[in-house]
């Protein structure tokens, strides 16, 4: 399989098009990273600042930063388009980590959707578009993606796909922070 930082795989079904986040998705992100019943369901763990953005230039300065570790094999952040509308309404993160703890050789998935699209149906609909694949993709041998305990449809849509919680902590690699509420998917 070809490596995601190579040529960065896209993935459709008749309502889903996950493809790399371009610099042209700033304003339709805007209104998923302004929306403050979304900003909660972000997970930001282990990055530097936070994920709300209520202005255009913040997110242009989020893309081009997704861009530059993409560049540099960090992770890769797809764009979530309805193809229904035309818009994005999320982003996906992925990649392999590799640290001292039990995360390690892990794929860290964190999905980002506009609070009107943090449904079951939904985020099983996307997430099933990017696992077949992600193992593979990644060369990990285990997927992780964090659920908060509020996060109920999020949760029924993981656990479908076969995601158990873990109570085992991932240890931020920049100051040593413990975070929790992760679920995971063995290979």
């Amino acid at each position: 399989m070809v490596s995601p930082y190579e040529k960065c795989p896209v993935y459709e079904n008749e309502t889903y098009l996950l493809r790399f986040v371009e610099a042209s998705d700033a304003h339709e992100l805007l209104s998923v990273y302004s929306d403050e019943k979304a900003v909660p369901y972000f997970n930001s763990d282990n990055c530097d600042g936070d994920f709300h953005c209520t202005l255009l230039e913040h997110v242009n300065g989020m893309i081009e930063a997704w861009q530059w570790e993409y560049d540099r094999k960090g992770f890769v952040r797809w764009s979530v388009i309805d193809k229904n509308i035309r818009h994005a309404i999320g982003t996906i993160e992925l990649f392999n980590r590799h640290a001292s703890d039990f995360f390690d050789n892990c794929g860290v998935l964190r999905l980002d959707l506009r609070s009107d699209y943090e449904q079951e149906k939904i985020i099983l609909e996307i997430l099933s578009l990017i696992m077949q694949s992600a193992f593979e993709l990644f060369e990990c041998e285990m997927i992780a993606t964090k659920v908060p305990p509020f996060a109920l449809e999020r949760k029924l849509a993981v656990e479908q796909l076969g995601f158990t919680a873990s109570r085992e902590k991932l240890i931020g690699g920049h100051d040593g922070k413990i975070y929790t509420d992760y679920y995971i998917l063995q290979r």
